[in-house]
This record gives C-alpha cells, structure tokens and sequence, in this order.
C-alpha cells in the first residue's frame, strides 16, 4: 500500500532573512530553510543525529511550508532499515538523501541551493556556527517544551537570540565573535563542525547512501565527480584532502548549483549497491559522470591526475564561450560605467510645481503630510547632496519618506502630472537605500499602469523596463531614441560586467547565477536593438549607444550559439551595421572611435 511522503520547510531565522538579508548580504533571502521528512506518520529530522517525532512536534514548531513528495511503495520496514545504516552519515544536508530513497524525486532547488547562495556571502560565513546550531534541539529542552516556530507566532528566543546578536554586531560593525546560546536552553554544535565534508549546512560533499539518491543527485547536476570509499581504506585517507579541496574550490566555481562532489562507502550495503552498478571494488576509485553518464574512470592515490580529471570534466560540462579566445580591443575599451541622467533642475521651480499638482489633485488622501515631507525632509536633502554635493547618504527618515511619498503620489498623480516627480526621482535613485524603497511604484510608471504589482517587483522589472525600451527605441523623436539607447546601453553594461566577472572567477552579486539567464527576455532586446540600429538615421550618438548595447548583449552571452547566431543572420545585423560606415547609407558614421567599434562588432560578433 503506497505511503505519502511530506517535506515539512522551516524558516531558521523566523523571517529576519527576508527582512533584513538585503541590508546585510547585499542580496534577497527569504529565509534560512531547514527541512524534514514525513512519512509513515513520522518525522525524520536532523539534531545531534536523526530524531523522529510525531509530525509537527519537533523543537521546530510547525513548518512555514509543506511540500507533497509523492508517495512510497517501500514499506516502513525496510526504511527503518534504511534509517539504521545511514544514522553515521546523516546530517541536516540530507533530507534529499532520504527523499529520494523513499519516492525517486528530489527536494526543489530553491531549498538546496539556499547554502551556496547565503553561505558564499561575507555575513554568511560569519554567521555559519550560529546557523549550524540551529539546527540542533535545544539541550535539556523536549519538543513540546520549546514554543512553536511558524508564520506569524511567537519566536523562539533560544534559537533566534544568536541570530540577532549577530545582526546587531554587524549593524554596529562590530568584530567580536558571533556568539553561541551557553544558557540552560544552548544550543550544541557538532564537534565535526568545521570539516568541510561533514558541516550540517552546506558541506561540498554530499554523502550518496543509496541508489535511489545517488541517481537524484546525477539528475540535479550536471557534472557530478563520485569518491568510492570505505571507513578502513588507508590510501583513501591519503587522497580525501584533495579530493575535499577540489570539492571546496570548484563547487562554487563556474557551473556553480551544477557541479556535485560525493562519497560512497563501500562498508554500507545500501551504498554499496551503487559500487556494484558500476563494477567498482577496490578503493579509492573515482568516477566521473556528465550529464548522468559515467565518462571516466580513475583508480588508487593520484593526486595530480585527479586534479585533470575534474579539470577536464568541467571544461567539458561547461566549455568556454567562443567570444572569449576572440581579440575585441575596442569593445573591451568600452567603459560598462552606466549612463547617468544626473543634471539637476532648479529644485525650488521644480517642488513649487509638484506641489501645484498635488493641491489639484482632491481625492491625493494626507496631501498635507506629503507636501511637508517635501518641504521637511526630502528637497533639503536633494539640495544638500546634488547643489552642495555634500555627497552625504539620506537618512533612514529621509528614505522611508521618500518611499511613501512615492508610492502614494505615483498611485494617485495623472500621467500628465508626474513630470516633476520623475525630475526629482531619477537623481533620487542614484541613491541604492532609495532605490531600493521605490522598486514597486517604478515598475508601475514602467508600465503606465495604476494596477497593483506582484509583491516581489523584481520579478516584473525587466520585462516592464523591456516594454519601454521597444516603444522608446523606435520613438520618432530623436531626442527619446538617444535617451532610450542610454537607457539600454545600460541594461547591456549592467549584464555584461557580471558576466565579464563570471569568466575571471571572480565572485560577482549581481542577482544572476549561471545558467538562470532569460534567453527570451534577450532575444527580444537583441531584436529591439537591432531594429532601432537599422531605422536610426539622425543621432550618431544613438548608433554609437546601440552597437555598444549589442556588443555587451551577445558577446558572451549563453544563448549566442543556440539562439543569437541565427537571429543576427535573419535581420542581418552585419549589413546594418555596415551601412553605417559607408558613404551611400542615410547616416554616415563620422567619429573614428564609433567607427571602429561598428566595424569590429559586424566583423568579429555578428559574422556569417
């Protein structure tokens, strides 16, 4: 009779990631996921080993979220069993593990993927014993005696004090030690805490304990490098640091979320099964996969060979863009410094109108406390930082009136009336705190709409900002084309630099991780671009703008072989271009720089 499997998600941080990871990390985590697994009316969980509960009554509290699994057919039995053999090897990691040995599934990304996301940040890894701790059961404390952690109730001071102290320190810039809960109610960290293959978050290694997990994992990644092991191989234990070395350095390399480092133990039937599927007896053996399929084999201590091994893997998972090995000297000299509209109007001419529209405006509720926190708060503080340039950053007073000034005005002022604020608004989000507060009602002037947003305005932003830029690229005065080809000029250098910083290695946070482009969303600008680039015949500055955009947006762009190549070929991007460096074409290029940088982008990005 099939069983159904539960994956109760919990929220280690009781919502403090979501509310303050941006400030601290310098990127949006909704939450510190730790997850357990139900099934046979029981939940199997990590603290100082596995524990086992009545569902819902661990220290956790009641989950934030549950996921449906699917269902079992292995009978509780053999998943005792399953449980016993696997006690030395399971740690807070490896609910996918157990996952997948009950169904053949595997948890989603966003909950796997957290550890690399969080943990690669500077905050992260000061704050990784305090984390690692909470995944314990507080000392001496029952399930039921430790109040419930879940969605709008009561935190629990024992596990989210540590967390706090941690935020306070950093918010204070502090250096002391992230500290640990030494109270009646503390909170015990594993003692093989800073083993890299054995820490409870998000230890490179996982360890495959069965076949139904090993081939999960096969699934989920790409390029999966597999250690065959045992507890009483001596040469294993001569080779595991480098192994450990190459699982910490090229796991957050380039194929990062892609790349997967394991052991197998051949001493534990279960794990032993997957040795025998691959004829393997004798340790250390190490197996390479791509794509789920076995490509090499290596036998015995060989340090160096290991080391070209898994080089040669990852080349061949993820190969060099073509761009890379080409000579592009006056693309590269491109600065991808955004183009800033920063001239400021006279501010005083500029208040007086706005507030002329707002006391036309009779249905605009609390005018008056918007007009004061004009006059009070936020004109002072553009005087005293864009006509003195006192370069001094705006308050968090400053801020929040800014963001409530916003929202309430671009909610209530008629398009006609919005000129004034957008004059103010553009220097104002030069400014990252207040860009920040006012994301939500720019995506809806992107939009010209007054219609409400999803509550995660990043996840409309692009392609309100793309619908823009197709209508204003084609605008038939050439005042608003220029201003348009800025516009995505600096969308391009934005993509491009961190794609530039991807190919050094080095670390870059710019929202993006490899492999999560938009192949749509840029295929759609590409064609936008390379429209406007064939219709302008007026601005040499717009052509310069644009041809620098398309070189940012295909020179290493993922999509450029499968996708980029043939759609360059349709519109014929290289004859355009071409056109504009000869006599007969309607716009005749003229500066030597521009001139160079069209010749090289039609010879060397967009040929046949």
């Amino acid at each position: 009779m099939p069983f159904p499997v539960k994956l109760y998600v919990y929220d280690l941080s009781n919502g403090l990631a979501r509310a303050m990871s941006m400030q601290l990390t310098g990127r949006q985590i909704d939450g510190i996921w730790h997850t357990s697994v139900v099934a046979f009316n029981k939940e199997i969980l990590y603290g100082q080993g596995i524990l086992i509960t009545a569902p819902g009554q661990s220290h956790h509290g009641q989950p934030l979220q549950i996921i449906d699994m699917g269902e079992t057919a292995i009978d509780e039995q053999i998943f005792e069993e399953y449980l016993a053999e696997m006690r030395v090897y399971y740690t807070a990691d490896k609910s996918d593990d157990c996952v997948g040995f009950l169904t053949g599934r595997s948890i989603p990304s966003w909950i796997k993927d957290l550890p690399s996301d969080f943990l690669s940040t500077p905050f992260g890894a000061a704050l990784r014993p305090t984390i690692d701790s909470m995944f314990r059961r507080p000392t001496g404390v029952s399930p039921a005696a430790t109040p419930p952690i879940g969605l709008g109730q009561q935190t629990n001071p024992a596990l989210t004090a540590p967390l706090l102290q941690a935020v306070a320190n950093r918010a204070a810039g502090t250096t002391a030690a992230i500290p640990r809960a030494t109270t009646s109610a503390s909170l015990a960290l594993d003692s093989g805490y800073s083993s890299p293959s054995s820490s409870t978050t998000a230890g490179p290694i996982h360890a495959s304990t069965d076949p139904a997990s090993f081939r999960s994992l096969l699934g989920s990644h790409r390029a999966v490098v597999v250690m065959f092991t045992s507890a009483t191989c001596g040469p294993c234990k001569m080779i595991e640091p480098v192994f450990e070395e190459l699982a910490q350095a090229k796991s957050r390399g380039k194929g990062q979320g892609q790349v997967a480092f394991t052991k197998v133990d051949l001493a534990v039937d279960m794990s032993g099964m997957i040795a025998r599927q691959y004829n393997v007896s004798a340790t250390p053996t190490f197996g390479f996969f791509l794509d789920g399929k076995r490509i090499h084999e290596l036998k015995g201590v060989n340090a160096p060979e290991l080391r070209t091994q898994v080089d040669l893997l990852l080349y061949q998972a993820f190969p060099p863009h073509p761009h890379t090995s080409l000579n592009l000297p006056f693309i590269s000299s491109v600065s991808t410094e955004p183009i800033l509209f920063a001239q400021v109007p006279a501010l005083d001419t500029v208040r007086d109108k706005l507030v002329s529209f707002i006391d036309s405006s009779p249905s605009l509720n609390d005018s008056n406390k918007i007009k004061e926190d004009l006059a009070q708060k936020i004109f002072p503080w553009l005087k005293q930082r864009y006509v003195e340039k006192s370069k001094v950053a705006p308050s968090p007073v400053v801020v929040n009136a800014f963001g409530q000034t916003i929202t309430m005005l671009v909610a209530e002022l008629p398009a006609a009336s919005m000129f004034p604020l957008l004059d103010i608004w553009r220097l104002a989000i030069l400014e990252p705190t207040i860009a920040q507060v006012t994301l939500t009602p720019l995506v809806k002037v992107l939009t010209l709409t007054n219609e409400s947003v999803t509550s995660s305005p990043r996840a409309t932003f692009l392609p309100a900002l793309t619908g823009v830029l197709v209508q204003t690229l084609l605008h038939p005065d050439r005042l608003v084309r220029v201003a348009a080809a800025s516009l995505a000029f600096n969308v391009g250098a934005w993509l491009q630099k961190g794609r530039l910083a991807r190919v050094r290695g080095d670390n870059v946070d710019d929202g993006i991780r490899e492999g999560e482009e938009d192949g749509e969303w840029e295929v759609e600008l590409v064609s936008a671009v390379a429209e406007a680039l064939a219709n302008e015949e007026e601005s040499e500055d717009a052509v310069h703008r644009l041809t620098a955009t398309l070189a940012f947006l295909i020179r290493l762009s993922p999509f450029f072989q499968d996708q980029l190549h043939t759609l360059l070929n349709v519109l014929q991007v290289r004859r355009t271009l071409k056109s504009k460096l000869t006599e007969d074409g309607k716009l005749n290029v003229r500066k030597k720089e521009v001139r160079a940088l069209v010749g090289e982008v039609a010879d060397q990005l967009c040929k046949p």
